[in-house]
């Protein structure tokens, strides 16, 4: 009994743990502007242990308006990405870059020991973080990718400028 209360216990801390980063996330994402570098610099800031891993920001062709509710899923799957990598990837350096072309292109990668093969088929028990970006994909229209080793982890997500982009049509 005192085992099975021990595990209920370690659940609910990350179940708590886990909903105070998606508040923290919403909050920030609805108060953002269309800056994503900036939003993905403060969640950086909001995970890093100092000294503990090199971040490098890379941001590619011009930021451009983009329709805000596919601009929050954006920036929730990369949030997770981000925090992800600062809590489990063990690495040294961190690399995110946006990408603005015909498409959105944002890409986190670090250097650390990459993820067991059974999580990101299945995902961790207790744990929804890559099933619920890949579902965050799935709705705005965009793919996303993982490429794991045990030299690191890269998740890639393409959104299709026609879905994510504001354009200014004249009636």
């Amino acid at each position: 009994m005192h085992g099975a209360l021990q595990q209920l216990s370690e659940w609910l801390a990350r179940a708590i743990e886990e909903g105070r980063a998606a508040l923290n996330s919403l909050r920030a994402s609805a108060t953002q502007t269309n800056d994503l570098a900036d939003a993905f610099q403060r969640a950086t800031e909001g995970c890093l242990v100092p000294g503990s891993m090199t971040v490098k920001f890379s941001v590619f062709g011009d930021a451009r308006e983009m329709h805000p509710v596919v601009r929050d899923e954006v920036y929730r799957i990369g949030y997770e990405a981000i925090r992800n990598a600062c809590l489990h990837s063990s690495a040294t350096q961190l690399a995110i870059e946006l990408r603005y072309s015909r498409e959105l292109t944002l890409r986190v990668s670090d250097n650390g020991i990459g993820i067991d093969s059974s999580i990101t088929d299945k995902g961790k028990d207790g744990h929804f973080g890559l099933q619920g970006m890949r579902e965050r994909a799935d709705r705005v229209g965009g793919k996303l990718t993982l490429l794991t080793s045990t030299s690191g982890t890269e998740i890639k997500l393409v959104v299709p400028g026609g879905i994510i982009f504001r354009t200014n049509r004249t009636p």
